[in-house]
């Protein structure tokens, strides 16, 4: 056992055989192990060993190609025959040699273990000193080897080249030449000095060629010099080299106005970063955007203590980076910025009637804003959410409001968002972390005065991640949003000035918290009237623009784009007659397209007669289409096929037993017919329709107070009997079976549908009605009123009935709906059964109002 450096090595070593590197005395360096042989030797020696000993291993470096079999070693019998045939491992490599015999003990300081992205070790070694392998003693689990320590230095050196190697290096590793190139205020390269100046002169060559950049073929040659001659000779060019480098490198720099860079070499944590000046002009340019953000003064206290924390941090912590976008945000935010609104009332009002017509509600609440700000500067901006159902332009209005106040647009989608950090962001201890929505849209926008969209706000979602609705409760309310405080930011901003406009399909499933926080406008679907004006004033302008037509080209008469509304169509918005409109178009476009095709024809063929000529320009028509091409309702069908929808109301109530209710849905109102059949049986009563507990209860309802009221009415079973469900089952059936219906609105359709079927008369065919029952026969009041009458007119019904209570709702229909339609409005059921059948209903003694002026 020999000593080196104070350690005592042991004449048996294991071996790591290395692939990446070259281990020399004195460097320090880390080896990946993933190779059986050496996983065998960290597992077996270097974990399970509790001794100093254990940790002192030989490395040996591998000059087999990698990628060959690691198990594929040199047995016991391979240097048992060199042995045998050279008497000793010889000084230079054997041609018949695989592995280095000459390796460096180095001492394990630390051991890491990792099983991705396959089990390995991370191992970190200091050379200690050389040996050179006398023997193999075993192979597995691990390579055992005899080894002589090389400790003393063999060979002599003459005088004269002592003086030269000794001095000659040391002038270069300590001469001004060199360390000149270094950054003294670096801790890391300061301490490279102070080691060189301390380092024994017969280490210089192994820590030298260690450091500077080389490859390890010539690392292996500096470990096989044992003499220390040898050694610096190899050494000397190398140095010399990298010096010559950094000259270079160096004077090229100089030539580059403002490229100077403090320069450093070598591997390791002499490393620094090359942007440090430039790093420090960033960090200027970011204390000069932080007071000229124009912060308040709790952001700014905020931002100028993170500025103080990144000018003491090296780029290289993570924490840096986090704090640099911080920062950044902080001073991009509009603390203090916004535009100046438009108040010119008149202006605002052509705008909003040529961008949109009809929804006269929003466009005065819109008006009303910009008057009241006129005569208040100071007015905190609304909180307005407009519901109804798809395709009634909700979300063009809102962007049409921001275009007439002059202001900044914002759309914010919230369907399907289930996490509150969407909203109030995430806190900056968490990977990844970003600032809210609210905070990106203003940095978005660049002023602190934009118009918001919050669009889908009823269907936000709800998970462990939170609740996103509850956190918009701050940010919709007026009184606590000029301090909305994001997790990432954690300094409030003040959200007062901002128009927040909320679109809904329904206000259903709005929690009641939020919708208390908000201004809700209903935008109930359009008429026929309102839908053919759209279509002429925006829709079709806009698909012509859309598919490279002109109205020289294409012309929609009015009465097929009603036919397009009515037949093909059945919504409250406008965006299936969009479509529509765009099939037309494509269509239209073929038959221009086919028009203007030139023929291919070669030169013999130019002299035709123009009968030719029309046969080669259009090879599939006598004639190019003339201009501009006209739809009618032969060219709707030939383009849009069928009609997709009929008015079969008058076709489905010829039978006793049927009767047309009114429904509304998320999508706008819709028509609803109710049949019911009876036959012998013992007074059971079938529902069917996918219908709700609700509805069940109403077709109960209905059940008992016609059993309850049949002789007044002459109400009869089968038989005749004075008790309709003697002896009889009726079947109640609502037609449509795979949509879910629910509600209290269907009462006096099925008390209808059931006195028409046990009196055996027919309802009039014209008529529709809608409205809750009681057990006591009164009607009561039920809502969607405008979007359930917008239904029946698209249907072609000509009279309604609605409950008494809600004749205050008919003020809100257009007047051309009102003018076309005879409105009963019923307070009991025996009003509403003597405006169903004509000529009135048996046994009913009030006469309902009948009114087409309502």
């Amino acid at each position: 056992m020999a000593s080196g450096g104070g350690i005592q090595i042991p004449s048996r070593l294991p071996l790591l055989l290395a692939h990446e590197g070259v281990l020399l005395p004195g460097s320090t360096i880390r080896f990946s192990v993933d190779s059986p042989r050496n996983m065998q030797l960290v597992s077996q020696r270097l974990l399970k060993g509790t001794s100093l000993k254990s940790t002192i291993i030989g490395v040996i470096p591998n000059t087999r190609d990698p990628e060959q079999d690691t198990e594929d070693l040199p047995t016991l019998h391979t240097y048992g025959t060199l042995i045998r045939t050279v008497g000793s491992f010889p000084t230079k490599p054997h041609k018949n040699k695989l592995l280095q015999m000459i390796g460096t003990a180095g001492i394990a300081v630390q051991v890491v273990g990792s099983n991705w992205p396959k089990p390995h070790y991370t191992l970190l070694i200091t050379g200690l000193c050389r040996f050179r392998v006398s023997g193999l003693l075993k192979e597995r689990p691990f390579v055992l080897a005899e080894v002589t320590p090389l400790l003393l230095l063999t060979g002599r050196i003459s005088e004269g080249n002592v003086f030269f190697f000794f001095s000659f290096l040391a002038r270069l590793c300590v001469s001004l030449q060199l360390l000149g190139m270094l950054d003294m205020s670096v801790p890391a390269v300061a301490k490279f000095r102070r080691l060189l100046d301390s380092l024994p002169r017969e280490m210089l060559p192994d820590v030298v060629a260690s450091m500077i950049r080389t490859s390890n073929k010539e690392k292996l040659q500096v470990l096989d010099a044992v003499s220390l001659e040898e050694r610096f000779r190899r050494t000397l060019p190398m140095l010399t080299r990298q010096i010559e480098g950094l000259k270079l490198l160096k004077k090229s720099r100089k030539m580059t106005p403002g490229s100077e860079k403090r320069v450093c070499y070598g591997p390791g944590p002499l490393d620094r970063d090359e942007d440090s000046d430039d790093d420090g002009d960033d960090t200027a340019s970011l204390e000069k955007k932080v007071h000229g953000a124009n912060m308040p003064e709790a952001a700014l206290k905020v931002s100028l203590k993170e500025l103080k924390r990144l000018k003491k941090m090296p780029q290289s912590m993570p924490e840096y980076a986090l704090t640099r976008n911080y920062l950044d945000l902080m001073v991009e935010l509009p603390w203090s910025r916004s535009t100046k609104d438009c108040l010119d009332i008149r202006a605002a009002r052509v705008l909003l009637d040529n961008d949109h017509y009809a929804m006269e509600k929003l466009k005065r609440r819109v008006l009303e804003y910009l008057a009241v700000r006129q005569l208040k500067t100071s007015l905190k901006g609304p909180i307005l959410c407009f519901v109804g159902p798809p395709g009634v332009g909700k979300t063009s209005v809102g962007r049409s409001i921001a275009k007439t106040l002059g202001r900044e647009f914002h759309r914010i989608a919230l369907g399907g968002v289930c996490d509150q950090s969407d909203i109030r962001g995430h806190r900056r201890t968490y990977v990844g972390s970003m600032p809210g929505r609210i905070i990106n849209g203003l940095k978005t926008v660049g002023v602190n005065n934009p118009v918001f969209l919050l669009d889908e706000v009823d269907k936000l979602g709800k998970s462990l991640q939170g609740d996103p609705a509850a956190a918009l409760l701050e940010v919709l309310d007026p009184e606590q949003n000029h301090s909305f405080t994001d997790h990432y930011l954690n300094v409030a901003f003040d959200l007062s000035q901002v128009l927040f406009i909320a679109t809904a399909n329904t206000t259903a499933t709005i929690p009641p918290a939020l919708l208390d926080r908000m201004e809700v406008l209903q935008v109930p679907g359009y008429t026929q009237e309102e839908k053919v004006e759209i279509a002429h004033r925006h829709l079709i302008p806009n698909q012509l623009e859309q598919h490279g037509l002109t109205p020289q080209q294409l012309h929609i008469p009015q009465e097929s784009t009603q036919d397009i509304i009515c037949r093909y169509t059945r919504e409250a918005g406008v965006r299936s007659l969009e479509r529509k409109i765009g099939a037309i178009c494509r269509a239209v476009a073929v038959k221009v397209a086919e028009g203007h095709r030139l023929p291919e024809t070669d030169a013999s063929t130019l002299e035709t007669s123009p009968q030719q000529e029309d046969v080669l320009m259009f090879p599939d028509k006598a004639a190019p289409p003339e201009m501009p091409i006209v739809i009618d309702q032969m060219a709707l069908k030939d383009i849009l096929g069928p009609p997709l929808f009929e008015l079969e109301v008058s076709e489905r109530l010829t039978l006793p037993g049927v009767a047309l209710g009114l429904a509304w849905t998320p999508l706008g109102g819709e028509i609803m017919f109710v049949e019911a059949s009876r036959m012998e049986g013992e007074g059971q009563l079938t529902l069917t329709g996918q219908l709700g507990d609700v509805m069940k209860e109403s077709a109960h309802l209905a059940i008992s107070w016609l059993r309850a009221n049949a002789k007044t009415y002459q109400l009869t079973n089968m038989v005749g009997a004075p008790d309709p469900l003697e002896g009889t089952d009726i079947h109640l059936h609502f037609p449509a079976g795979a949509v879910t219906k629910d509600g209290p609105s269907a009462g006096v359709t099925i008390v209808t549908c059931l006195a028409s079927l046990f009196s055996g008369r027919l309802v009039r065919s014209d008529i529709a009605m809608t409205g809750e029952i009681t057990l006591r026969g009164l009607v009561l009041p039920v809502g969607g009123i405008k979007d359930k009458v917008l239904a029946a007119h698209r249907a072609g019904v000509k009279r309604v009935i609605l409950p008494k209570r809600n004749e205050k709702d008919l003020d809100e229909l257009p007047a051309n709906v009102r003018a076309q339609l005879d409105f009963v409005t019923a307070g009991n059921l025996d009003e509403v059964l003597n405006a169903s059948f004509d000529g009135g209903f048996p046994g009913a003694q009030a006469r309902p109002h009948v009114s087409s002026k309502l």
